[in-house]
């Protein structure tokens, strides 16, 4: 076999399911209220100086979609540390939650050849995934605390 022979990615669907399916019990320590709240904004303090907004976008009776950014105090954060803006979609029958978009992005495959006209990694949706879990895992570690974001608009 030549060394410099092209590996073809494949999706490893349980790895995948496992971390959204973790993402979706992180989300839920975090949020536990997130089925029933009537908030539609709620916030994640950690300490008085940045936050972590989930924004309720739309909820039926088996999904929510969600929208979670990070904001922070302009005179302690940097412009450069900024993290990016997710749209999450939890599917609480199945007790799942996966990343549909990323600043915006959206319709990603879940392969890629590489490289692509976009630069996508070869696994760019699964990446987005672990991404969440690290960011979720974080803030269960340092002592997020969920709070309804007083003034919120509906």
């Amino acid at each position: 076999m030549n060394s410099r022979a092209k590996i073809r990615y494949k999706v490893d669907l349980r790895r995948y399911m496992a971390d959204c399916d973790a993402n979706y019990v992180r989300l839920m320590k975090l949020f536990p209220n997130i089925k029933t709240c009537n908030e539609r904004k709620i916030g994640l303090h950690h300490g008085g100086d940045h936050i972590l907004k989930l924004s309720v976008l739309e909820q039926t009776r088996y999904t929510t979609l969600v929208a979670l950014v990070q904001e922070a105090d302009m005179v302690t954060a940097s412009h450069w540390l900024r993290l990016p803006a997710l749209t999450l979609r939890l599917y609480h029958d199945a007790q799942v939650a996966e990343v549909v978009s990323c600043e915006g992005m959206r319709h990603l495959h879940p392969k890629y050849e590489y490289p692509n006209r976009k630069m996508h990694h070869q696994d760019e949706k699964a990446q987005w995934n672990l991404f969440l879990g690290e960011w979720l895992s974080q803030c269960l570690e340092y002592g997020y605390h969920a709070e309804p974001l007083f003034g919120a608009t509906t």
